[in-house]
C-alpha cells in the first residue's frame, strides 16, 4: 500500500457547494441525539443556573469543540470522499469503544458498553481530523531531506507503542487486547508514508486532547486510572486516525483497481 503524490499533496479545504448538506447532516445527528436520549440532555442541562449567572456554569469547551468541529467538517466537503471516512469512523469507533468498555479501560457514566449516542462523535472526528491533516499538510509542506522523518516516525510511534503496552497491560488476558496491541503493531511497521503518517497522529492527538479533556473532567467517562485524561487516551485518538487513514487508502486503491478494470474510475484519489 503506497501513497500517490495527490494525497501526499492535499489541496488545501475550501468551502463547497458539499458543505451545506454535510453541516445539515451534522446539525440533524445532533438533534437525534438529544430527542432520542433526551433525559441524558435534560440532566446536562439541570446543571445550569439558568436563573443565576449562567455564564459561570455554561459549558464552552463544548461549545468550543461544537464550532471548531462544525467549521472543520465544511471544509473541502466531498460526499463521495465524506461518506468512506463517515463509514469507517462510525464502524472503527463503534469497535474502539466495545473494546474500552468491555475490557472496563473507560466507563461511561450510563454504563452501556458502549453507548450508541458516542457513536456519532466519532465520523465527525474522522473529517475534523481528516481536515486539520489537509491544513498541516499545507503548513508543513516535504523537507527536502526526507530521510528526517524516518526517525522522528520511530520515535513517536514507537512511544506510543510502549505507552500502549503499558495502559492496556491490566486487560491482557482479554482477548481483544492483543489483538488491538497486534493490529497497532502491523500498522506502525507497515507505513505507507511517514511523513502523512505523523501529520495525522499529530492533528488526531490535537483534536483528542480537547474531546478527552471535555468528556473526563464532566465525568462523562471515566479511566481506570481516573485521570482527566490520561496521556494515553489522548494519543490514542491519534493511532485510531492513523488506523483510519490506512483502511481509507486501502478501500480507494480496492475500489479503482475494481473499476479500473472495467474501464472506470470509481474515487477520486487524495
Amino acid at each position: 500500500m503506497t501513497s500517490t503524490a495527490s494525497e501526499r499533496r492535499a489541496p488545501f479545504p475550501t468551502w463547497t457547494r458539499h458543505s451545506l448538506y454535510l453541516f445539515s447532516a451534522f446539525l440533524m445527528t445532533i438533534g437525534l441525539i438529544i430527542y432520542i436520549w433526551w433525559p441524558l440532555a435534560e440532566e446536562y442541562l439541570a446543571y445550569i443556573d439558568w436563573k443565576g449567572p449562567w455564564w459561570r456554569y455554561f459549558d464552552w469547551l463544548l461549545v468550543g469543540i461544537f464550532l471548531v468541529m462544525s467549521l472543520l467538517i465544511m471544509a473541502g466537503a466531498d460526499l463521495r470522499r465524506d461518506g468512506w471516512l463517515i463509514l469507517i469512523g462510525a464502524v472503527g469507533g463503534f469497535t474502539i469503544e466495545a473494546w474500552g468498555t468491555q475490557t472496563n479501560l473507560w466507563t461511561y457514566y450510563t454504563a452501556e458498553r458502549p453507548p450508541l449516542w458516542i457513536i456519532p462523535a466519532w465520523p465527525i472526528a474522522t473529517l475534523s481530523i481528516d481536515r486539520l491533516t489537509h491544513l498541516l499538510d499545507r503548513l508543513i509542506p516535504p523537507a527536502q531531506s526526507a530521510p528526517i522523518f524516518k526517525p522522528i516516525y520511530w520515535l513517536i510511534f514507537g512511544s506510543f507503542y510502549v505507552l500502549m503496552l503499558l495502559f492496556v497491560s491490566p486487560t491482557f488476558s482479554r482477548p481483544y487486547t492483543p489483538l488491538a496491541a497486534a493490529l497497532c503493531a502491523v500498522l506502525i511497521l507497515t507505513p505507507p508514508d511517514r511523513r502523512l503518517a505523523i501529520l495525522t497522529f499529530a492533528a488526531g492527538s490535537g483534536l483528542g486532547y480537547f474531546l478527552e479533556r471535555w468528556g473526563t473532567t464532566r465525568q462523562c467517562w471515566t479511566y481506570y486510572t481516573y485521570q482527566t485524561p490520561p496521556l494515553f487516551a489522548v494519543l490514542a485518538h491519534g493511532m485510531a486516525a492513523v488506523a483510519f487513514w490506512r483502511v481509507n487508502l486501502l478501500l480507494k486503491q480496492t475500489l479503482n483497481r475494481i473499476c479500473t478494470q472495467k474501464g472506470t474510475h470509481y474515487i477520486e484519489e487524495g
